[in-house]
């Protein structure tokens, strides 16, 4: 997945809920402008702040390691 997809799972989950980009901003404890470059997948963005927009709407990330022998 790459920044693009993230920003699009981000502003269809945001919609979805009903929410404008300012809530989520104050949901998630953000800027406006963090969620606008976010959604527009803009690829140098704190993941801190991405993590926290996405717990705000609801969301699951999931880290799956590669398997051992490609360790």
């Amino acid at each position: 997945m790459d920044s693009r997809q993230i920003g699009g799972v981000v502003r269809e989950a945001r919609v979805g809920q009903g929410l404008r980009q300012d809530q989520l901003a104050a949901a998630a404890g953000v800027g406006v402008r963090f969620v606008v470059e976010l959604e527009a997948g803009k690829p140098t963005v704190r993941l801190d702040k991405v993590l926290a927009v996405l717990a705000a709407l609801g969301c699951r990330v999931d880290v799956i390691p590669p398997p051992a022998e490609r360790r």
